[in-house]
């Protein structure tokens, strides 16, 4: 016999009709209903029943407002066990999940490059549906290789790119602007080979053609250091930009996770600080701040989702975990820009940290749902419920809290089931830029999908990378290899979370075993830097991703066969 438990706090509540006469019989019936029918057949309903349409395959859950899409980690080249410096991208939301090579190219003089809205949503490259011409500029003489993401994240030179978005006040959004961020995003990689030249072209384009984003944060990096560039728009129907860019110490860590991080500007101190003239002056014209008393970006132009503070869940979860000495409290006013972790930080502590669900620590959202049961010997004890798991949809969660109040309080976790894809990016000084840049990539869920690496001299994926499966269902695009086991092990996901771990563990092993072995082979800069090289160079690089995916997509396949044989009369 199996009865379903609730806790609070401290306190046990035991939904049972012989402890509790007020709860009626109805009522036990519809909860132990809901817990081993419904919530599991949501799942499956998003599994099956979402297929073959041409409509949006995931239809928009309340909760996934656009001030918390994305999330990105940023480590300083001394704060990595290494050397690398590494940045990363959570895309939450709907994206496109195509992945492209985009080739150098040499451009004649006078030529101009178009800048385009709508690239971010389209189903395959080429696909031209909602895509609208915003503007030209005048095209650089020659143009770098870049891998071409939904945000453009990394180019042949090791500059690599993440990003979030804070939104910012809705007064200064522009719809004349001609850039929107993920086209800034591939103007810098097309035209960089650092970092700081990437911040400071975003900000001249987007000052002198007109940002037309909502506010966004873009974390820059290149083998030596890494920027947090936060931007928006400076008024309505006003062509410019207001940004601010801020460099992370070399021994330090940061985040940003939806929210404007970037305090107080040194304008004096140039290494560190960089920004538009016209920051304050903005703010004092649209009512943001008053003049007095110490200026600070992030409290001039936050949006709705920090209440004016420089952080939440994501961003104290990842402080705490990386610098524990720190005693750092949700309840403080803000949290330093950086932090210096109490031990280096691997590149796999941080896709260990996109994983997280906050599992343990106080917004744990599967903490108060337990299971009664009892073994063959009649004791009995407390568990989990193995249908308990933190991505529960909006109507699956207001429904256990009706039933129970303050069963499931929403936290933000780092991994989402409505991840499009994340990117953990390598760069590093001592390795040859082909393969010295690894863009670790994933599909949808980052705690229930592998990492595969992508290499910045690649030049060409395998053909599940050619289709997004945002729009439509297509068995063979790499969205929807991941996506369909990773919703059946949701529905039982405290049964099913240990095979998942245990072949992400495998394909990881993998894939850096394949990587090292590159790098090995590969470690020749002025060879690898030789046209015949290069080539050479690609052609192995994109035979370790190819091996790597194909692993992936094998045991993924055999994963969804084995769940559905498993759940298959009944969830």
């Amino acid at each position: 016999m199996e009865r379903i438990t609730f806790t609070r706090n401290a306190q046990k509540c035991v939904y049972s009709h012989k402890e509790d006469s007020n709860i009626d019989d109805k009522k036990l019936f519809l909860m132990r209903i809901l817990t081993r029918f419904i919530i599991p057949h949501i799942a499956t309903l998003l599994i099956v029943g979402l297929s073959i349409s041409t409509s949006h395959a995931q239809a928009p859950n309340p909760d996934w407002q656009t001030t918390e899409e994305c999330t990105s980690i940023m480590v300083g080249r001394l704060a990595s066990t290494d050397g690398s410096v590494i940045t990363s991208h959570t895309c939450d939301g709907v994206s496109h999940t195509w992945v492209t090579y985009e080739p150098a190219a040499e451009h004649k003089k006078g030529e101009t490059t178009k800048v385009y809205y709508g690239t971010r949503w389209t189903k395959f490259k080429g696909d031209t549906t909602g895509v609208r011409y915003r503007g030209e500029i005048p095209q650089a003489r020659h143009t770098y290789a870049y891998l071409n993401t939904g945000y453009p994240c990394l180019n042949e030179k090791q500059v690599a790119i993440g990003e979030t978005t804070f939104s910012g006040p809705d007064t200064l959004k522009n719809p004349d602007g001609m850039f929107m961020i993920e086209e800034l995003a591939r103007i810098a990689l097309e035209r960089c080979d650092n970092a700081r030249d990437a911040v400071k072209l975003m900000g001249k384009i987007a000052e002198e053609y007109g940002y037309g984003d909502g506010g966004e944060c873009l974390t820059v990096a290149d083998k030596n250091e890494v920027w947090c560039f936060e931007i928006l728009g400076n008024g309505k129907h006003s062509k410019g930009a207001v940004w601010a860019a801020q460099r992370v110490p070399d021994d330090h860590i940061s985040i940003s996770a939806n929210i404007p991080r970037i305090g107080k500007i040194d304008r004096k101190d140039k290494k560190n600080f960089l920004c538009s003239d016209n920051v304050e002056k903005v703010a004092l014209e649209h009512g943001l701040w008053d003049g007095q008393g110490e200026f600070k970006f992030y409290k001039a132009y936050h949006g709705t989702y920090g209440d004016g503070k420089n952080f939440r869940e994501r961003d104290f979860y990842v402080f705490s975990q990386l610098a524990p000495s720190k005693n750092f409290t949700y309840d403080m006013e803000e949290l330093p820009f950086s932090v210096k972790p109490d031990e280096k930080v691997d590149v796999r502590k941080v896709m260990e940290l996109f994983r997280s669900t906050f599992e343990g620590s106080q917004f744990d959202m599967t903490a108060n749902w337990k299971m009664e049961v009892a073994a063959k010997d009649g004791t009995k004890s407390v568990i989990t419920s193995p249908v308990a798991n933190p991505w529960l949809t909006a109507d699956t969660r207001n429904t256990l809290n009706t039933i129970a109040p303050g069963t499931v309080e929403f936290s933000r976790t780092l991994a989402v089931c409505w991840c499009s894809y994340s990117t953990v990016i390598q760069l590093r000084s001592w390795l040859p830029d082909a393969v010295g840049g690894i863009c670790w990539y994933a599909v949808d869920n980052p705690a229930q999908s592998p990492r595969i690496p992508l290499f910045a001299g690649g030049t060409s994926l395998p053909d599940g990378f050619s289709f997004c499966g945002q729009k439509q269902y297509k068995a063979d695009c790499i969205l929807w290899q991941f996506r369909r086991p990773n919703r059946l092990a949701t529905v039982q996901w405290q049964k099913s979370r240990k095979r998942v771990e245990t072949e992400i563990a495998a394909i990881e092993k993998l894939a850096f075993e394949e990587a090292c072995k590159i790098e090995s082979e590969l470690s020749d800069k002025q060879k690898s830097s030789q046209s015949s090289g290069k080539e050479a160079a690609a052609s192995e690089l994109n035979k370790v991703t190819a091996k790597v995916y194909q692993a992936a997509i094998k045991a993924w396949n055999q994963m969804e066969t084995d769940f559905w044989m498993a759940y298959g009369r009944g969830f």
